[in-house]
């Protein structure tokens, strides 16, 4: 089934983006390239493959956590509307989403994501199994387009998946801000978080030994390749999953095998690597129930309900405009 979009992203102002954040990651002390360009049409579909390892837990553990409470999401928010933030193919979203009909309050699903292609995949898919019910994909960024989403009363707006951890402290300050601006009394707010737990696991969970990991983290060197003109050497790059104690987070980094030069003509860029330098190309913040409370609080949410899995490995926290 097509169900056509909305988009709001003009190709001409990514692309400028991409240079952009390329260039001031390229030419930083430390080296990093933004994690969000991990996930063009391959990277998501590596991302889809890396939820399904034994090692990769926080999947499984939310789905578990939807489960066991999507009804209860249901019958205390009375959505009428669900709001997917960064909804990818949209598969653990079903649950809420039968939730909510079975409740008899599911009146549109508005799904929104950067990637086109998977936006338009799981459109598709969640329009044949949810008939009756308005779907409204919106292809955008959630750091520059929430206030132009569309406005039904009584959103549920979802930010699943723990992409909250991708954030450093001062992004989730803005990112919960702008939540915050687009929330109308009578919406919720349901958000993903992964939390604190012993470092063999979460380094197990990002750096698996089938090198999916590997393959995702190195992606983002595809797409400065690809988009960019660059002539990075894939395999000239090692990936690493290292924890970082006091900021409580893993960083994927790449380190470069050898000294090198790599020449990205796009940018009229000449990037020098020395041997076992490292580059940063996603953090994943782990959070505590404390922390997510006093950062929704900082931008006007109150955390209403908290739920975990039984492991306590991962939350869902719901909060309404305070």
């Amino acid at each position: 089934m097509n169900v056509p979009e909305v988009v709001l992203t003009d190709p001409g102002a990514l692309a400028e983006q991409l240079a952009a954040d390329v260039r001031a990651g390229l030419t930083a002390t430390r080296k990093t390239l933004p994690s969000k360009y991990l996930y063009d049409a391959h990277g998501s579909e590596l991302f889809d493959q890396i939820t399904r390892l034994p090692q990769y837990y926080p999947t499984r553990a939310e789905r578990a956590i939807l489960e066991a409470h999507a009804a209860d999401i249901a019958r205390v928010t009375g959505a009428r509307s669900l709001v997917e933030l960064g909804s990818g193919t949209s598969e653990k979203t079903r649950l809420l989403l039968g939730a909510l009909r079975d409740a008899g309050t599911l009146e549109s699903f508005i799904p929104f994501d950067v990637d086109p292609a998977v936006l338009k995949d799981a459109s598709s898919a969640v329009a044949g199994e949810f008939p009756g019910v308005l779907v409204e994909p919106v292809v955008g960024d959630f750091d520059r387009h929430l206030g132009e989403l569309p406005r039904h009363p009584g959103r549920l707006v979802a930010f699943l998946g723990s992409t909250i951890g991708n954030l450093d402290p001062a992004q989730r300050a803005g990112f919960f801000a702008d939540v915050r601006s687009i929330l109308r009394p009578g919406d919720a707010f349901l958000l993903g978080t992964d939390l604190v737990k012993p470092v063999e696991r979460l380094i197990a969970a990002y750096d698996d030994a089938q090198g999916v990991t590997a393959a995702f983290d190195k992606n983002v060197l595809a797409v400065v390749n690809r988009d960019l003109d660059g002539d990075f050497d894939l395999d000239a790059f090692e990936h690493r999953a290292v924890w970082d104690a006091e900021h409580e987070r893993i960083e994927m980094r790449l380190q470069s095998s050898r000294e090198q030069v790599v020449q990205v003509c796009g940018l009229g860029l000449e990037v020098h690597f020395a041997q076992h330098e490292e580059m940063r190309t996603e953090i994943s913040s782990k959070f505590r129930r404390a922390t997510v409370e006093a950062e929704l609080a900082a931008a006007g949410l109150l955390l209403t309900q908290w739920w975990t899995d039984p492991p306590g490995d991962f939350a869902l926290s719901l909060s309404v405009p305070g």
